[in-house]
């Protein structure tokens, strides 16, 4: 590890005395420090989550040895934990149709260095002449056309690509496209979707102007982790905007292309940095 190199743990077990003291004994004990430290007791569950981001105190403190030993301690407690370092830059593979403005939010965060990542590839059902004003900074790019014939063709070949780039993370940047329980599974955890939270309310075309007749007041979108369950999935990020009856359904979709936007970044960054733990149906997420 580069010499103080911050590591980001992140661990959740059955609750029971003495979990905290432990883990930071072990840490101080192998020479570390620890730079930051959250955790949340869930009465519902009695589980018991907790996000660290340890450091070298001393030089000749090995973190291939500490992860060794931890992982004697996570057995005693039963613990599912996860380790990485802050400069890991996690494959991430972008699935993109028409709409392009979560892609070009995601593009412009990864080439500013804002989002830590690094694009495996860019798949869409729709050709590279789609996207002309975008710059996709060399990423590879892969049309994949579907239709309902072709599916299970089509999403072996995304699998395919999920394998050969060693793509850590699957991003639906709006992808417009069902995936197959069987894809789902294989996906599990590691695949994020974004969609406009007024499912179930406005489910089907024309969401906002759905939503318009209706006279909502608030609009919103949801950043959540696939499952075979459709837009049922754990939830990991939210936001929502006021709306008045002054604003048209183009003003709907204007506001909701940017809630999208951001909602959808912010989910990609706490997943990267090992910031969301999911429990069941929901979330466990640290947020900074």
């Amino acid at each position: 590890m580069r010499d103080g190199e911050v590591h980001r743990l992140l661990l959740s077990c059955r609750n029971r005395p003495g979990i905290v003291a432990r883990v930071a004994g072990h840490i101080f004990e192998a020479g570390f420090n620890i730079a930051d430290s959250r955790q949340f007791d869930e009465v519902e569950t009695n589980q018991f989550f907790m996000r660290i981001e340890i450091n070298p105190a001393r030089p000749e403190a090995s973190f291939a040895a500490w992860r060794e030993s931890f992982a004697e301690l996570a057995r005693e407690f039963g613990m599912k934990w996860q380790v990485s370092a802050q400069s890991h830059r996690p494959r991430v593979m972008i699935l993109v149709s028409k709409f392009d403005h979560c892609l070009a939010d995601l593009l412009y965060r990864w080439r500013i260095g804002e989002l830590p990542i690094e694009i495996a590839a860019i798949v869409a059902n729709y050709p590279r002449e789609t996207y002309p004003h975008l710059d996709f900074g060399g990423a590879p790019f892969h049309y994949l056309p579907v239709t309902r014939e072709t599916k299970m063709e089509q999403e072996a070949q995304i699998w395919s690509l999920v394998q050969s780039t060693g793509a850590e993370l699957v991003v639906l940047a709006r992808y417009m496209q069902i995936l197959s329980d069987g894809l789902a599974a294989k996906l599990k955890g590691r695949c994020i979707n974004i969609h406009h939270s007024f499912l179930p309310g406005f489910k089907g075309a024309r969401p906002y102007h759905q939503a318009h007749a209706r006279g909502v007041k608030v609009i919103g979108a949801t950043a959540h982790y696939v499952t075979s369950d459709l837009d049922e999935g754990p939830i990991i990020e939210q936001d929502v905007e006021r709306i008045s009856h002054h604003h048209t359904p183009d003003d709907l979709i204007r506001k909701g292309r940017d809630i999208e936007r951001r909602v959808l970044a912010r989910a990609v960054r706490y997943h990267v940095e090992n910031r969301v733990v999911i429990n069941g149906s929901k979330t466990i997420v640290f947020t900074e």
